[in-house]
C-alpha cells in the first residue's frame, strides 16, 4: 500500500505564498503520475494540477495557470505545488494523490476517480 502525505499547508494573506509537499512510500513511486485537488467547505473535490511519472508533462486547471506550478523530485519520493499570488478563493484543503496508469487520457486526468492514492490534505487558508 502505497501512503500519501502532504504538508506546506497554513494560513497566508492574499498575495502571499506557499509551497505545498506530498511525499509517498515505496519505490515505485517515479512510475506514479501525480496531481493535486483542492476541497473547499461545502464544495466538490476539484482538480489543481498533475505531474507525468518523469516531470516533463503538466497540466493545470485554468483557474490555477500562471500561479501555481507542479513539479517533483524523483529522488525524493516528493512532488511539490508552488502557490503564488494567493487569493481568498484559494482557501481548501488541498489533497495530493497517485495514479498508476501510464495511460492516461486527457479528458480523465481531471477526474477523482483516475487516482489511485490519496493523501489526508493540508489545510490552506488565505486571509484578505
Amino acid at each position: 500500500q502505497v501512503q500519501v502525505v502532504e504538508s506546506g499547508g497554513g494560513l497566508v494573506q492574499a498575495g502571499g505564498s506557499l509551497r505545498l509537499s506530498c511525499t509517498t512510500s515505496g519505490r515505485t513511486f517515479s512510475s506514479y503520475a501525480m496531481g493535486w485537488f483542492r476541497q473547499a467547505p461545502g464544495k466538490v473535490r476539484e482538480f489543481v494540477a498533475r505531474v507525468s511519472w518523469g516531470g516533463s508533462s503538466t497540466k493545470y486547471s485554468d483557474f490555477v495557470k500562471g500561479r501555481y506550478t507542479i513539479s517533483r523530485d524523483n529522488a525524493k519520493n516528493t512532488v511539490y505545488l508552488q502557490v503564488n499570488r494567493l487569493k481568498p478563493e484559494d482557501t481548501a484543503v488541498y489533497y495530493c494523490a497517485a495514479d498508476r496508469s501510464t495511460v492516461r487520457s486527457a479528458s480523465s486526468i481531471p477526474l477523482p476517480q483516475a487516482y489511485d492514492y490519496w493523501g489526508q490534505g493540508t489545510h490552506v487558508t488565505v486571509s484578505s
